[in-house]
């Protein structure tokens, strides 16, 4: 068994590699050598934590980890990489939960023997955790099934949901003012009433967002997250647990922000379900429009466009994803740049169903980092572009999101393809993106629309070209 002043040291180091894994991250280059710094602190830590006092059942606790880390390694080995972004929502899920049933078992613990003001913020650590959890726990559980499609995207829109938020926030905390006055017994019915308006308050906010928001309830929801780790590290009196979950929390509530404004929209209005809930009887008769007629193309056609092109770049979305077809965008891109092009890729921050989601295919599939533009470096450029090619993406090219006010996706910054010389858009049809909007880029003079399963198609271009 470590002795006290050996496991604070391991935290110590932990919570450096912890840190330093946060710095990788944040580029490209640095991401595989980030993941490897959080690898080893959390092996640090588990390790530490199972070598302390704290522990006294060591073969629970091995059951324990072999039963979960079972579960766990046959389900990540199922998972692809469009499924990832649901695979996030239900780890948050679990973090959730945890956070309640330690919670429970922290107030019912027979050892804890607090009086006065160290009592009171015991129970103030306990009520907040468990309500951050619950709130964590079934709003991730909702946004799994939207993400899935066992949930529809289209925000719930209760009468009064805002006054409903604003009378749950409020009940919560004349709760917590009497769950601090009463005894063990009273305690609990506060506790057990709490929870469930919590997990309620949780279904219903994430119910309420549009399709569109998923990118932002996902990074909402790791913030939460953390949130509920750091209240479980202050019941557990852990510090490692703190210092993660403040970092996980932080973070998750930057990438927040970061995401919100990219889709030009305020935080709070996103998470009160304000974004893809705008006045959809206007909307649709915009959307329902006589638009024009959408032009097909033939891969020998745009094979004979990239070929005559100096400038292409590309834009892929989730259907790039779903149709596995980053390999074969790779391959074109090399092809391309042995022929003297210069091929570029243009990521909107919100492609793909959670930030970043575009970036690791493109990297899976060996595409280099300096190839590979945000939205904000090409925007201004795109004007002097040959060919732009759209892969599987619809909502962050959509004009209206500038043109249609009404729209639900009105002030959105999107990638402006359409300034480009020639569009190309790779769809399987002319389905309407994850927001539910019609797309006017594919009636547009310039674009022609390159019908098929996006990986056959890019593989058809390769073979012509």
């Amino acid at each position: 068994m470590m002795n006290a002043g050996f496991v604070t040291a391991a935290y110590i180091v932990a919570a450096i590699l912890f840190i330093l894994s946060l710095s990788g991250l944040s580029q490209q280059e640095t991401a595989r050598r980030g993941n490897y710094y959080g690898i080893a602190g959390m092996a640090i830590a588990v390790i530490a934590t199972i070598g302390s006092g704290a522990v006294d059942s060591y073969v629970l606790l091995i059951l324990m980890v072999l039963i979960g880390g079972s579960i766990g390694a046959v389900l990540a080995s199922r998972v692809e990489m469009t499924q990832m972004p649901e695979l996030v929502a239900i780890l948050h899920s679990f973090v959730g939960l945890a956070a309640v049933l330690v919670g429970f078992s922290s107030y019912f613990d027979p050892n804890a023997h607090l009086v006065g003001a160290a009592h009171t913020i015991h129970n103030i650590e306990v009520y907040l955790g468990i309500l951050i959890g619950a709130l964590t726990f079934t709003g991730s559980v909702v946004a799994f099934g939207k993400l899935n499609g066992k949930i529809g995207s289209k925000p719930l829109m209760l009468p009064h949901r805002h006054l409903l938020n604003a009378g749950i926030g409020v009940l919560c905390f004349v709760l917590l003012l009497v769950f601090l006055n009463v005894g063990t017994g009273t305690g609990t019915f506060v506790l057990v009433l709490m929870t469930l308006l919590a997990f309620a308050f949780g279904i219903h906010m994430v119910m309420a967002i549009g399709g569109a928001d998923m990118p932002v309830v996902i990074s909402m929801l790791n913030s939460y997250s953390g949130w509920a780790a750091a209240a479980t590290g202050f019941m557990l009196s852990n510090d490692l647990l703190i210092i993660v979950g403040a970092l996980v929390g932080s973070s998750g509530a930057i990438l927040s922000y970061i995401m919100c404004r990219a889709m030009n929209r305020k935080f709070l209005s996103v998470i009160m379900g304000g974004f893809g809930t705008g006045s959809t009887g206007a909307a649709g008769a915009a959307d329902g429009e006589e638009q024009g007629e959408a032009v097909a193309i033939q891969a020998a056609e745009v094979a004979a466009m990239l070929s005559d092109a100096n400038e292409v770049v590309i834009v892929p979305g989730y259907g790039m994803a779903v149709a596995h077809a980053q390999h074969p965008v790779s391959e074109l891109t090399q092809k391309l740049k042995a022929a003297g092009v210069n091929v570029r890729f243009a990521i909107h921050p919100v492609a793909g169903r959670m930030p970043g989601h575009m970036n690791v295919l493109l990297a899976e599939a060996n595409v280099p980092y300096d190839l590979v533009l945000e939205m904000d470096e090409i925007n201004d450029e795109l004007s002097d572009v040959d060919v732009v090619i759209v892969i599987g993406a619809n909502d962050i090219v959509n004009p209206s999101a500038m043109d249609n006010p009404d729209s639900p996706i009105a002030g959105m910054p999107v990638l402006e393809v359409w300034n480009a010389r020639q569009v190309i858009v790779s769809k399987r049809g002319m389905a309407t993106g994850y927001a539910g909007v019609e797309n006017p880029l594919f009636f547009k003079d310039n674009t022609r629309m390159l019908f098929g399963d996006a990986k056959d198609s890019v593989s058809a271009i390769l073979s012509e070209l």
